[in-house]
């Protein structure tokens, strides 16, 4: 793209893109400001970084609307925007190359329960295993040996990667994206303390409920719920190597860092950010 086709397509997010410098140069991807090259593009939005202006060979640098630039635009070109992070962003969703999860269509080794609903334009990789009564959406891409067990509904546009394993009942909305090696609906941590010091599992009857435009990291594990679900909301950002208990709700648009935990029946509200290793503990 040149610069001011870059100009545009910002333009479609930001009210306000201004370029300084050449529109005619052609960008070819993007990298960090410290390593980028002539045909580069990077940014600023913390000032931290400007000290690397002196050094950089990146064509260009995408800068907060305040930000003086006077002295470089001999060799660099800039646009200014009201959030550099952002628009960074846009680009690299602009520049990144989609990644093959599965090969186009359902492939012959995967193993298929009775009563199966498959929306069009699925693909299913290798040797993954969908039970009964499952029901697939639109366009959802599932790798390579991944389980469904029986009664899992997934809804349009999701993804999940290789090795996941979805527990019976388990149900996901759209436009999801689960990592592999996550496990969403296994049994909740429940064991009754009997008199002569063993203990009997409390059987685990609900299931996992998850909203649309989650992504949920590599490793991570969602407990099914006693009775009744497991929530996680709408637009919740889940890192890899995450424990969340039976019967947590976590609400829309939290976001959660890697080796959190969250024990059983806990309520996370909305748009909350919970730090990498925290734990959080109902209170009894």
């Amino acid at each position: 793209m040149t610069i001011q086709e870059i100009r545009e397509y910002l333009g479609q997010f930001f009210a306000f893109v201004e370029l300084v410098g050449s529109g005619e140069v052609l960008i070819f991807a993007p990298a960090k400001i410290e390593s980028a090259q002539k045909g580069d593009v990077t940014f600023i939005a913390n000032e931290k970084y400007a000290r690397f202006l002196e050094s950089t060979e990146a064509s260009l640098v995408i800068v907060h609307r305040s930000f003086c630039v006077d002295e470089f635009t001999e060799t660099t070109s800039f646009l200014k925007v009201d959030d550099p992070y952002s628009a960074f962003v846009f680009l690299l969703k602009k520049f990144a190359t989609p990644r093959t999860i599965a090969a186009r269509g359902i492939s012959p080794t995967v193993s298929m329960g009775e009563g199966v609903t498959i929306g069009e334009g699925v693909s299913i990789g290798e040797y993954a295993v969908i039970g009964a009564r499952c029901s697939i959406g639109l366009n959802t891409v599932i790798g390579a040996h991944t389980v469904l067990l029986h009664d899992v509904t997934i809804g349009d546009d999701t993804v999940l990667f290789p090795n996941v394993t979805c527990y019976d009942g388990t149900i996901i909305g759209k436009r999801v994206v689960i990592h592999s090696g996550s496990v969403i609906g296994a049994d909740g941590f429940g064991f009754a303390p009997q008199s002569d010091g063993s203990y009997v599992k409390i059987p685990q009857m609900g299931i996992v409920e998850i909203g649309d435009d989650v992504e949920i990291g590599a490793n991570s594990t969602i407990d099914r719920a006693t009775m009744g679900s497991t929530v996680i909301g709408r637009g919740v950002k889940i890192d890899n190597l995450v424990q969340i208990a039976h019967n947590c709700t976590i609400g829309d648009n939290t976001v959660i860092a890697a080796q959190a935990g969250i024990s059983g029946s806990v309520t996370v509200g909305r748009h909350c950010l919970i730090g990498g290793a925290s734990w959080i503990c109902r209170s009894s």
